[in-house]
């Protein structure tokens, strides 16, 4: 299923990926600190996430209780189709070149990377 998240809506994903199912109250909750969201905020971005097909609604009981419907891996595979197409090109290598420019790669990082693509390659 593809359904694109904006960055609000990734870290209501985030809460519900931690533990789900959860109530809007809950969500807002914890989110307040980080982003000072009010609950009428988390309602519009939950409701379009419904729409979207991001979340499920459980409305059997008391209060309504949230579910993701798309698991953080789908997610962020998603994501990372989204940002390869639009800022390199559809290429990996220029992703990775960046994160080695920018230092945001560490040297055990690019050693694990490089351990995945000689599996990969065994395949």
């Amino acid at each position: 299923m593809a359904v694109q998240c904006t960055e609000a809506e990734w870290k209501i994903m985030e809460v519900l990926w931690e533990s789900a199912p959860r109530t809007m109250p809950e969500i807002t909750k914890i989110l307040l600190s980080s982003t000072g969201w009010s609950r009428h905020t988390v309602i519009t971005l939950l409701k379009r996430m419904q729409e979207k097909g991001s979340v499920a609604v459980d409305e059997t009981g008391p209060v309504k209780k949230y579910a993701p419907l798309i698991t953080r891996e789908e997610a962020s595979a998603q994501q990372t189709k989204k940002l390869l197409s639009h800022v390199f090109s559809g290429k990996a290598s220029l992703l990775v070149q960046n994160l080695v420019d920018t230092g945001e790669i560490s040297l055990d990082e690019m050693e694990d990377i490089l351990s995945l693509l000689k599996q990969e390659g065994k395949k």
